[in-house]
């Protein structure tokens, strides 16, 4: 399977610790995945995280292609628990020192209520084996979030667990991973 990774662009809500909030795109959001896929594709299917941020053009891609979409719930982001919603300036100003922990080591510090990486990486990459048998063969453009993108591409690239927050993923980025069935990145 061939899988374009697109993260989504930029939201009404701005930047931070986004996880499960479920934010709309701006008109610059939708430009930036517009711009991302110009040089990715063709696709024979799309699949998308649910929440809007990815879902909304998703849907409008397939629409405008004729390709059938298929939402996957485990795509979604990592949830930050109390961090959501909130930047990494504001961290730094109320709770530093448990950001500094989760920025040296995210697998052994979670955000305060917040879902392990671990348990992350367990749902993203059994999405993921889903998908390879799935469409196994075909061409599939993924759309979904940085922390997605960072772990997929992390792993593909083999880097170590602790340099995953080194993979810099930007709004409407894409990239592509070439994967073989039930072989994670």
């Amino acid at each position: 399977m061939r899988l374009d990774l697109l993260r989504h662009g930029e939201t009404e809500s701005g930047g931070g610790f986004r996880g499960s909030l479920d934010d709309a795109l701006t008109a610059v959001g939708w430009q930036q995945m517009r711009s991302g896929i110009a040089a990715c594709g063709p696709w024979d299917a799309l699949v998308s995280s649910p929440l809007q941020r990815c879902a909304a053009f998703a849907d409008a891609l397939a629409a405008e292609r004729g390709l059938p979409l298929h939402l996957e719930a485990d795509l979604r982001e990592l949830h930050f628990g109390e961090w959501e919603g909130r930047s990494a300036a504001e961290l730094m100003e109320t709770d530093s020192e448990a950001l500094g922990h989760f920025w040296a080591d995210p697998y052994a510090f979670t955000p305060p209520g917040g879902e392990p990486l671990a348990a992350f990486e367990a749902r993203v990459l059994g999405a993921l084996a889903r998908l390879q048998r799935r469409f196994a063969g075909q061409r599939v453009l993924l759309v979904t979030h940085a922390g997605v993108m960072r772990l997929l591409l992390a792993r593909a690239r083999g880097l170590p667990r602790g340099e995953l927050l080194s993979v810099v993923v930007g709004h409407g980025d894409c990239h592509r991973l070439d994967l073989t069935i039930d072989a994670t990145p």
